[in-house]
């Protein structure tokens, strides 16, 4: 497996357990590194590996946690250190995310997430087909 596609299979995995709820498997993507940082929108920024993950069982026991999709992520890989960048979709809307991840032991780890406001989501798949049937 590539770097980039390695990258984008941690990312994945972080959206698996937002959306199933997975506190352990939340764990497993996350670094356990003490020095992770975590901005959730509307939330202070959070510090420290215990107030991130503190932060992520409240959020997967809330029943009134969003769903939430990832759409259109990019990585970038600089050496040890990668970022994604993606649209998060949900029922009323988008939110813009950065997802920064260490290469730990042969694996890609988060060590930080932020999202926030975005522009209006690009379209789906099946639309950008669509679209570049138009553009030919």
């Amino acid at each position: 497996m590539t770097d980039t596609a390695a990258v984008l299979f941690a990312n994945e995995a972080f959206y698996a357990a937002f959306t199933n709820r997975d506190l352990a498997a939340m764990t497993d993507v996350w670094s356990s590194d003490e020095r992770i940082t975590c901005l959730h929108p509307g939330w202070p920024p959070l510090f420290g590996y215990e107030e991130v993950m503190e932060s992520w069982d409240r959020i997967l026991t809330n029943e009134a946690s969003p769903e939430v999709t990832c759409r259109d992520a990019q990585a970038f890989i600089r050496g040890d250190v990668a970022y994604v960048i993606c649209y998060e979709a949900l029922t009323a809307g988008a939110l813009l995310a950065t997802n920064i991840f260490v290469r730990d032991g042969g694996r890609w780890r988060m060590i930080h997430h932020q999202a926030g406001a975005a522009s209006p989501l690009p379209p789906d798949d099946d639309d950008d087909d669509e679209t570049n049937e138009m553009l030919q």
